[in-house]
């Protein structure tokens, strides 16, 4: 049957939200406040974390390799990873690793791979230029001390961002739970150590000698997409250098005469951090010292990166086979080495068979030796490919046009005609008394003609000079004024007189501007002097002939050039350098065009020469300022000079009489008065006169300095600040410094792009990035000698203020795995900026910050100051400290951390000074005291000084006694005892030791090359087999106190009768009579004692009854002590009987079933 339902509730009709009324509040709420709290405060940390210190990206577009550290205890696999690398980067297999290797990974960057090392030195040294650091660890040993002391060192040193694990060893894991449980603990440690989330790499096994292709893959695909890292303050602010190949230019000759010379060292490398000075430049290489640069050159790159090739219009962009450079010159990949001046061919063998070639160097060898047909079957060598076969070497001397077999003859002084003869006067006077045996008149003809080919139009003859005289030059009036430079030139006394007189202008100073517009066009067309020889040598759109012309002086006509261009049948024809509009032939179009009319005109106005003139320091800026400032009241009009209202001068118009002013016709005052008052407005004009000037210095100064900063940044006064700028929020502070960081980078780089190349390298320097030849002079021979590549070498750039010397205050810490606390005055080698050296520490303390105590030993867990003799470096600069750099060494080597505080010339510190005495005769508040001083002079030091006893009566220093040496009358606040010890507490000021011994570990033979500085007392005590010194005063003695015996306080009754009643002292009074229970004796009654008698034996009854209870409960327990034993050793010898007959069932079934799996049970079990 139909069922009825009960119908539903009509819905409420929903308000709509009108648009006039605004947002609806519901919508934009939250509904949870909580959650809203920690979003807000989640994206505000997030916020934070990106923030920085603003620091200047100073790489450059094309930068240099980043180097990829390879570091981990010996035997973890080092040069394993380093061969797989390099063979998925370049195709190249490596034999052996030695030295930097560097190959490009992307389009732009490029990778340098070093392999640090297991010496505590190449850590330290590998620390200090790390960008990235692959950290190997033995995944079936754990971390090792070398991988701690790593990650230590590198920690004060900068901290690289990018620092990734590696576990190698995994294959030999047979099971995977304990794999992965291993895993887990060493990234858990790992990430202790560094921070959570650090990279960790697996490599499972070797495979053919390198790491499986995938995980190698994977490695690399990770390192080469990495971003590039923060930079580091210090490489920021320094630059330097690491060195992939170092050549020794000594002359052999100086070698054979003394082999212990010092050598003259050439080191290639990347120039990295702050541009590299092109001259005066001072780097220190850690392991060897100080030295000073001879000469840097830039080289070409040795591995580009596809983006440079690309621009060069050598190759594509992309990185393709051909592309994947690789360049390791100590590993000698390839066996060519390409230096400035030669190309170094490693031949391994004399022998070679074609097509079995190891190398490029060999298979240059071998081509050269065999030779090469032409088409008329001659044999010859062809030196580059596609070029001419050479069947016969034509000798320098036999060419006529070079003239360069020397000069067999007497050279016949000739003078020039033309006026740039002075130039070659001093080459042609050098070499006038040379081979004085040949006279032949043939030989001066062909020394003439040569002269005259070789000096160019210097020695033409008149004729021959076309155009206008030259122009001259001179340095100071005096230059071109003198007449005994001219010997062609005569003269007479009048023409002398008139050339001496002061009011003449010298000769260079006439018609100036007509000199300079005749220069300036002479060097547009060519037709003058050269200014600038090397553009016409290396320009390729002239030929030789032309720039040999061109330097002679020959001025090439159109007509000329229209034969010549007449001549070609050439497609492709050059510009032409004429000018449509002038008709002036332009021989250098690199010059500014100008319209010298129109200069003409703008510079003869006032008004430009002033604002020219401003730019000068000879411009006086108050001046304009104040006439400006007259200009401006112009339009007032002022009063006239004739109004006296002004300077205070009224008329009497009764009398006439003028009073007032500066005296003037009606001043009817006396000569005395008149002297005394013209003497002392005098001084007040003098001393107003000096405060004037010096307040109008001030103030041109000020203006000087306004205007030289007129386009400075920060300058409000200059006016260059838009009208939009405003003041940045919280949130924009740190994107507006790093704007204005940016457009500071962006103004420098367009000021140097307008430098020519030359002029910009001596002022900017070699810029990061750039491959140089740095030549270091008065290198050690043993650097060259016992050289090894496997070390690394770096030639860190010094500041002027790291050349200098002086005492270093540190906080220092020592290292918490450091075994021993550091003692003071024992050498420690500390690392400091690129420097490693030795030094002597004092440690100390500051007490409430009033002096700085010295102390014997480092505290513990805590920091101390540190106070040592070295190179002054920058405060905040962090450094780590070792007591020995030997392998041997158990234990953690790494002694300390710490970072400088300051640096002075001059320490403040004390060490704590005691001198006891004892009183001899004691007055009322007076004592004289004894054993404290020796003498009356030390006395008098000490006069008025505090002193106090060892029960805490405090004193001071009178005088000497003048009766007994030494002795002295001392007066305290109260009466001190014959028992009393009198101290005095002094401070002795403690200067630390200016020793500082650099370490020189790579001038040490390759055999250890481990260093040895000066030793503590303890290893040297050691070694000698020597014990310690036993001091008297130094040993532990049995202290014997003596009981003191003090007298009891006696109050006079006088005082405590004024005593209050609180004070007053309550002493009883002894008893003269005994009292009551004294006198009286106890006597028991029979019933006491019956029941004290029985309370005793019931005692004694309970007494034994316990004794024997605990006596028979020992021997229960010993029983089943027993039974135990018993029972556990019939278990064990159950249990051992079950395993062997479980193994014996289970080796029977495993032989019957064969190699691996589980069999099935057969039905007789």
């Amino acid at each position: 049957m139909d069922q009825s339902n009960r119908p539903h509730r009509a819905a409420k009709e929903k308000k709509k939200h009108s648009a006039a009324a605004g947002q609806n509040p519901k919508a934009f709420s939250f509904a949870n406040p909580g959650k809203l709290q920690k979003q807000a405060s989640r994206s505000h940390d997030v916020k934070e974390k990106r923030l920085h210190v603003p620091i200047v990206d100073r790489l450059p577009e094309e930068a240099p390799p980043v180097i990829v550290s390879v570091v981990g205890p010996p035997g973890v696999g080092k040069t394993t990873l380093i061969k797989s690398l390099v063979k998925r980067y370049s195709k190249h297999t490596l034999t052996t690793i030695q030295g930097p290797i560097t190959v490009v990974s992307g389009k732009r960057r490029r990778l340098t791979f070093l392999e640090c090392d297991n010496s505590l030195a190449s850590m330290i040294d590998v620390a200090k230029i790390a960008d990235y650091v692959l950290l190997l660890i033995d995944g079936n040993y754990g971390f090792e001390m070398e991988t701690m002391e790593f990650l230590n060192i590198l920690a004060p040193h900068g901290m690289p961002s990018n620092v990734f694990g590696i576990l190698t060893h995994l294959d030999l894991f047979k099971s995977q739970s304990m794999l992965r449980a291993q895993k887990k603990r060493l990234k858990n440690r790992f990430w202790s150590e560094l921070y959570n989330g650090a990279k960790l790499f697996y490599l499972s096994g070797v495979i053919n000698g390198r790491y499986p292709d995938r995980e190698i893959h994977n490695l690399s695909r990770f390192v080469s997409v990495m971003k590039n890292p923060r930079p580091i303050i210090w490489r920021n602010s320094h630059f330097y250098m690491l060195a992939d190949r170092m050549v020794d230019l000594t002359d052999p000759v100086k070698i054979e005469d003394d082999d212990k010379c010092d050598r003259t060292v050439a080191l290639y490398g990347y120039v990295r951090g702050l541009n590299f000075p092109a001259e005066g430049a001072r780097v220190h290489i850690p392991g060897v010292g100080d030295l000073n640069v001879a000469s840097v050159e830039a080289l070409p790159d040795p591995c580009p990166t596809p983006y440079r090739t690309q621009a060069e219009g050598k190759g594509r962009k992309r990185l393709g086979e051909k592309q994947k450079l690789l360049y390791a010159p100590m590993s000698d990949v390839g066996g060519v080495l390409v230096d400035k001046d030669a190309v170094y061919i490693n031949v391994p063998s004399q022998n070679f068979k074609e097509g079995e070639e190891l190398g490029e160097g060999e298979r240059l060898v071998v081509s050269l030796q065999k030779g090469k047909k032409d088409e008329f079957g001659q044999k010859g060598v062809q030196l580059f490919a596609g070029g001419d076969v050479l069947h016969k070497v034509t000798e320098e001397g036999e060419e006529p046009e070079l003239g360069n077999t020397g000069r067999a003859y007497k050279r016949t002084v000739r003078m020039p005609d033309s006026k740039a003869a002075d130039e070659d006067e001093e080459m042609l006077d050098d070499e006038e008394d040379e081979n004085d045996d040949y006279d032949s008149a043939e030989e001066e003809e062909d020394d003439e003609a040569t002269v005259r080919r070789k000096t160019g139009r210097a020695f033409r003859n008149d004729d021959e000079v076309t155009g206008k005289e030259e122009l001259q030059f001179a340095d100071s009036d005096s230059d071109l004024g003198s007449v005994s430079d001219r010997s062609d030139v005569e003269l007479d006394d009048r023409d002398i007189e008139d050339d001496s007189d002061d009011d003449e202008e010298p000769r260079w100073k006439e018609n100036m501007a007509e000199n300079a517009r005749e220069q300036w066009l002479q060097s547009r067309t060519g037709s003058g002097r050269i200014q600038d020889l090397t553009r016409y040598l290396y320009d390729d759109s002239i030929s030789p002939a032309e720039a040999i012309s061109k330097w002679k002086g020959n001025t090439v006509t159109k007509d000329e050039e229209d034969e010549e261009d007449e001549d070609d049948d050439d497609f492709f024809k050059k510009a032409d350098n004429q000018d449509e509009e002038d008709n002036i032939f332009i021989a250098d179009r690199t010059l500014p065009r100008y319209d010298l009319e129109k200069l003409e005109q703008k510079w003869s106005e006032d008004d430009a020469l002033e604002a020219l003139r401003r730019k000068f320091i000879t411009a006086n800026l108050l001046d304009e300022k104040e006439e400006g400032e007259e200009d401006e009241d112009a339009e007032f009009g002022g009063f006239d000079d004739d109004d006296d209202e002004g300077n205070g001068v009224f008329e009497d118009l009764e009398t006439g009489e003028v009073h007032g002013g500066a005296g003037g016709d009606g001043d009817e005052r006396s000569s005395g008065e008149d002297e005394e008052q013209d003497k002392k407005e005098t001084e007040e004009d003098s001393l107003e006169a000096e405060r004037a000037r010096n307040a109008r210095k001030k103030e041109e100064l000020r203006l000087r300095f306004e205007e030289e900063d007129r386009e400075g940044l920060n300058n409000d006064k200059a006016g260059m600040r838009d009208d939009n700028d405003q003041e940045f929020g919280e949130d924009d502070w740190y994107d507006a410094q790093k704007a204005k960081i940016a457009k500071q980078l962006a103004v420098n780089q367009a000021e140097f792009g307008e430098m020519d190349e030359s002029m910009r390298l001596k002022v900017e320097g070699y810029r990061a990035g750039t491959y140089a030849r740095v030549v270091l002079a008065n290198m050690p021979c043993e650097f060259v000698t016992h050289f090894d590549p496997k070390y690394p070498i770096i030639a860190g750039g010094l500041t002027p203020t790291e050349d200098r010397f002086g005492f270093l205050q540190v906080r220092i810490k020592r290292h918490r795995w450091h075994k021993k606390i550091l003692k003071t005055n024992d050498p420690l080698i500390f690392s400091l900026g690129w420097r490693r050296f030795q030094s002597i520490p004092i440690y100390s303390t500051s007490d409430s910050r009033t002096r700085n105590r010295m102390l014997k030993y480092t505290p513990e867990h805590m920091h101390c100051f540190g106070t040592f003799y070295g190179p002054l470096i920058a405060p905040n600069t962090g450094f780590c400290a070792v007591q020995s750099l030997h392998n041997k060494t158990p234990g953690f080597r790494v002694a300390a951390t710490g970072v400088v505080l300051n640096v002075d010339q001059s320490t403040d510190i004390v060490k704590k000074l005691k001198l006891t005495g004892v009183p001899y005769k004691i007055f009322k508040n007076t004592a004289f005291i004894k054993d404290m001083f020796t003498s009356s002079l030390e006395i008098a030091k000490f006069e008025g000084a505090a002193i106090r006893t060892v029960s805490g009566v405090r004193g001071q220093i009178k005088r000497a006694l003048s009766d007994k040496e030494g002795h002295y009358r001392a007066t305290f606040e109260d009466k001190i005892l014959m028992s009393d010890i009198v101290f005095l507490r002094a401070w002795y000021p403690v200067k630390p030791r200016t020793y500082y011994n650099p370490v020189t570990n790579l001038l040490e033979s390759s055999e250890g090359k481990e260093w040895r500085g000066m030793r503590i007392t303890g290893e040297v005590r050691a070694e000698h087999g020597l014990s310690a010194p036993n001091v008297a005063n130094s040993t532990y003695r049995p202290i014997e106190r003596q009981t003191r015996r003090f007298n009891p306080l006696r109050v006079p009754k006088a005082v405590q009768k004024e005593l209050p009643f609180k004070s007053q002292i309550m002493a009883m009074k002894p008893q003269k009579k005994k009292g009551y229970l004294a006198t009286r004796a106890v006597m028991l009654t029979k019933e006491e004692s019956r029941a004290r008698d029985l309370l005793q034996k019931v005692l004694t009854l309970d007494k034994e009854k316990v004794a024997k209870r605990k006596a028979k409960k020992e021997e229960a327990k010993k029983k089943h002590i027993k039974k135990v034993e018993e029972s556990l050793e019939k278990k064990q010898a159950r249990e051992k009987r079950e395993r062997d007959e479980y193994w014996a069932r289970e080796g029977r079934k495993r032989k019957s079933d064969g190699q691996g799996g589980r069999g099935k049970r057969s039905k007789a079990e």
